[in-house]
């Protein structure tokens, strides 16, 4: 029979896990074997840098945190090293830097699977996301889009009013 003290304290690590995965809008499930410090170093800090939660859980535990959740499916890949990246803001950003570090890595470095608003991801469906640009990006293309028509418009204007023979205010103000 397990110490009551550390009972409590493995209860409170898998509550404080049901709660991570509850707000998490995405999230990954990584085997990293084999990466050395500093690969390890750097994944981190790009982690940090987008605002995901990056850290090595315990499967068995994990394993009731994920029942919580109602996420059963991911019980299967809860097996050897895992880590789990998780996010309560850019849903692409721990599927699009996991990716770029499994392709870098190689086989020390491994995608077991991930999920998104409370529900499990495809293979397929995780490398089509991680091809997907950063949220910040994304609104960047389309406030250009947005603002594209206007400056078109802006700049017609002027080139319409250069041919007509220059510039109405400044000619107003030299009066």
């Amino acid at each position: 029979m397990p110490n009551a003290k550390v009972l409590q304290e493995k209860q409170a690590i898998v509550e404080q896990l049901t709660q991570r995965l509850q707000n998490a809008s995405s999230g990954v499930l990584v085997d990293y074997k084999g990466i050395n410090v500093e690969e390890d170093t750097a994944l981190r800090r790009e982690l940090r840098q987008n605002d995901v939660q990056y850290n090595v859980v315990k499967n068995t535990l994990m394993r009731f945190a994920v029942k919580n959740v109602g996420l059963d499916e991911l019980d299967s890949v809860l097996q050897g090293t895992t880590s789990l990246a998780t996010t309560e803001s850019d849903p692409i950003a721990p599927i699009r830097i996991a990716s770029e570090y499994a392709k870098k890595l190689g086989d020390c470095f491994e995608i077991k699977a991930g999920f998104m608003e409370g529900r499990l991801l495809s293979a397929e469906e995780l490398a089509e996301i991680a091809t997907l640009p950063s949220k910040d990006a994304l609104y960047a293309k389309v406030l250009g889009t947005m603002l594209a028509p206007i400056t078109s418009l802006a700049v017609c204007l002027g080139q319409i009013l250069e041919q007509k023979g220059g510039d109405p205010a400044a000619e107003a103000a030299a009066e």
